[in-house]
């Protein structure tokens, strides 16, 4: 039982992380992109800015998928369904 509330502490404790480091990701895009976008209208016509805002854009919702647990592909607590049918399995 000890075993248990300790792995589930330890998984706890791996999403807060996962999360504190998603908001801080979050509030760097929301300082950096603006501040880009201000160099950019101040210096060229290109709008270049798009390409950072959609680079980090994009890495930021993986970001957040991953920190939520959100899988669109594999579903839901899929990794948690996976384990228990492995240590069901005899064959294991």
């Amino acid at each position: 039982m000890e075993n248990s509330n300790e792995y589930k502490y330890r998984r706890a404790k791996e999403r807060v992380g996962a999360i504190k480091s998603f908001y801080n990701n979050l509030l760097a895009y929301c300082i950096v992109i603006p501040f880009l976008a201000w160099v950019n209208y101040n210096t060229t016509g290109f709008p270049w800015v798009i390409f950072p805002a959609l680079g980090w854009g994009i890495g930021l919702v993986g970001h957040w998928a991953n920190a939520y647990g959100y899988n669109p592909i594999l579903g839901k607590n899929w990794e948690e369904r996976k384990i228990k049918e492995l240590m069901n399995s005899n064959d294991f």
